[in-house]
Formats: structure tokens, sequence, C-alpha cells
């Protein structure tokens, strides 16, 4: 991979602490760039600043700088808000401090180790002062690993870079599959993407882009065609495709097009599994059997995009549900990090693949949901289900297929 990895590929990685402790001198020393703007004033990062690099061996990863999260004031207040939803995407977390293991740092490490996140403890600015042995002492009870840096004079950091690489979750060691494990080596995969209004002119969109580089990579083969063409695909081909992946707005075309013994799916209920919980999003697509005329439902959008007559979250579901239920529905939709902190007012939330965001995010997202006692599902899924191809849409799952079908018994029986 190189500098053009899409973020939701990258490991996040936070960098925390109060104001004035070293966060951005640290992430400059790291990246060998001046990325963040370095003052002796307390409250200079305000805004989160994010640098992508490679940090050979491990990869490519993702810097983010934040305020510090003892910032006071109204304005302080915000910055605070703010680093507080970086938590939401960080994969590893670094503490940073000048030497003070207090409560600002306790707080900062329950929330990562409680939300089963690697932490790394900075003390920096070892050259100003001796290092306080109670601190280390504090560090090693927290069981975190620490390290040493002076990062004004670039002393420590090839040690910092070595505890990241150490403490990097293990399932970010392992290349992520999208889909060329269902398909298999030597076996073909028909992609069905609709030339439409919202397809970018001159190119596909990412997650298209990234289910035929992860067939390539399975040695698998792919026939990428429009909806329109599909039956002629089909009648090309010497032997049936193992899989169809349909955009999820021509899922009842494609699955009057394609043939019963041929699984099929969308690229969204894909993301479902690799960005989320598929399980989860799954059963949570349940709840369009208890919808009524009138109840709210959040539909959540990952990335910012200027929406357009027929637009699938505003326009297309919204019709589709109704007519499910037989009834028109509340819809709210949020772009991007505006993601409501209280989602009890609502009986459903239905999210985008998320294709631009790493896991982490998504997964703080499902858990904020479940939190709540609120459904969550994603577009491809409440789509067929709406559409009652649901199952057929789970069949290359046979883990969340099973779990849908002892749901639907379960409720049966109550």
């Amino acid at each position: 991979m190189t500098q053009t990895t899409p973020k939701g590929f990258r490991l996040h990685i936070g960098l925390f602490g109060r104001r004035n402790v070293g966060k951005s001198s640290l992430l400059n020393a790291i990246t060998r760039q001046q990325v963040s703007i370095v003052s002796e004033t307390a409250g200079t990062t305000t805004d989160p600043v994010e640098k992508p690099m490679e940090l050979l061996p491990l990869g490519p990863v993702l810097f983010i700088d934040t305020a510090g999260i003892d910032d006071i004031g109204a304005l302080g207040e915000k910055r605070v808000a703010q680093t507080q939803k970086v938590f939401e995407r960080t994969d590893l977390g670094i503490i940073v401090t000048d030497g003070i293991w207090g409560p600002f740092e306790q707080k900062i490490r329950e929330r990562l180790q409680n939300e089963s996140i690697p932490v790394i403890a900075v003390l920096n600015k070892s050259d100003l002062k001796p290092l306080d042995s109670s601190v280390v002492q504090n560090v090693k009870q927290d069981r975190i690993a620490f390290v040493q840096t002076a990062a004004t004079q670039n002393k420590g950091i090839l040690e910092l870079r070595q505890a990241i690489l150490e403490s990097a979750p293990a399932d970010f060691l392992e290349n992520p599959v999208i889909v060329s494990d269902i398909v298999g080596p030597g076996q073909t995969a028909v992609l069905v993407i609709p030339i439409d209004k919202e397809a970018p002119k001159g190119r596909l969109i990412l997650p298209q882009v990234q289910v035929i580089r992860d067939l390539l990579e399975g040695n698998a083969a792919c026939v990428v065609v429009k909806e329109s063409e599909l039956s002629h695909a089909f009648d090309n081909l010497r032997t049936p495709p193992r899989l169809v992946v349909t955009d999820s707005q021509a899922f009842l075309k494609v699955a009057a097009d394609t043939p019963a013994d041929v699984w099929m799916t969308s690229f969204s209920i894909l993301y479902a599994r690799l960005k989320g919980d598929l399980i989860t999003q799954t059963i949570g697509a349940m709840a369009v059997e208890h919808l009524k005329p009138g109840d709210s439902i959040l539909v959540a959008e990952a990335c910012s995009h200027h929406p357009i007559g027929e637009d699938i979250g505003r326009i297309k579901i919204p019709q589709w549900l109704s007519q499910c239920i037989g009834g028109k529905l509340s819809f709210t939709t949020v772009q991007g990090r505006d993601f409501p902190a209280d989602v009890t007012p609502f009986k459903l939330v239905i999210h985008c693949g998320a294709c631009m965001w790493n896991r982490r995010q998504m997964l703080s997202r499902i858990l904020q949901c479940r939190k709540a006692g609120v459904p969550i599902t994603n577009y491809g899924l409440v789509i067929a289900y709406s559409l009652g191809i649901f199952e057929r849409a789970l069949q290359p799952f046979p883990a969340a297929l099973e779990a849908y079908r002892q749901a639907k018994e379960n409720a049966g029986h109550a």
C-alpha cells in the first residue's frame, strides 16, 4: 500500500493528553514534518489534525493530533468535544504527558482500555526535568507500554515507533478481505454496477474498485456489467459464477436475472461485514417488522456528498420502507461525524457501508446504538429486507443467515 491508501484501511493512531504536553511536537517528530503548529501557548491545537504516512514495516497509518483534554472556557469545551469524537475512530491510543500522571491521564487510559483499544504512554519533555519514579510505577500498574521522549530533540522517537509496531492490534496486521474468501481462487464473481446520475463520471466508486482489487488478489476472476447486461453475461459464461454482487438499488432486477442456485448479495452488505458487525446489523434489519407510520428513522452517511433527486438514502430507502410498512415514516439524515449523542428517539438507525471509514469508528456507532437499545442496520440489508429478498442476499454469509433464521424462529415463539 502507498500514500494513496484510503483512510478506512489505515491504522488510526490518536494522540491524547493535556494542553502543552507536546502532542503536536511529538507528531511532527514522528512524521518528520511540520504537520501541527507548535507553540508554548496552551491550546494551540484546536481541531483534530490528521496525517497519513507509511510506518514500515507496519504499513499505512493515520496519526490524529487532538486538542488538550483539559481545555477550558466555551471554546475549550467545544475543542474537548471534538477530541472525544476521535476516540470513536482510534485503533491505538497514545497518551502524552510531560511527567504528570493524574486524573486527566487516568480518564483517557480508562476510556481507551474500556473499549479494548491498545494504549501507549509517552513521557515527553524528558530533557527538561528528571523522570518521576512514581509516574513510571503508575504506568506499570496500568500494564501499558511507556516510552520516554524529548520530541523537540527527536529523542525516543525510534523507541516510540517500535512501541507502536508492538502494540498494533493483531487483526490490523492481516490484510482485510472483502469478498475473495467467498468466491475462492479460480472462481468468478459478476459485479453489477449501474451507471446512473450518482455514478461519478469517468470512474468507479471506492467499494467497487476495492472489491475488484480484492478479487484479483484472491486469484479470482470478475466480470463487470450494468444491470441491463447481466442476463447476457450469464449467457456468455461457460460456467455459472460463484457470486453476483450488485449495487443495492438494482437488487430487484438483479435478483430476477440471477439463477436461484447462484449466490447474490450487494456491495453494501459486503461492507457491513468488512467495516461493521454483520450479524448485529442483520438482526437490526428485522426491526422493519415493528415499524409503524410516523416512527422516526435515522439515516447516517459516513461521507458528505451533494444529494440528487434519486438519492438512495434520502429518496429510495424512504420510499421502499414506506411501501413495506404501508405508511409514511419520519426520516432524519446526518452526514460525516454529525451523529447524535442520543439515538433513543429513533426506532431504527440505517447506516451506509462506511467505505471511507476504519472499522473502529463503525463499531463505535454500533456499540452506541446497542447501549441505547436502538437497532442498527445498513443500506443493503434494509433494502433487501424491505424488498422481500433478505434470505437470498444473506446466502453467502452462513452465520448471519442462521442468526436471522434463529431470531425469526424465536420471535415466532414469543
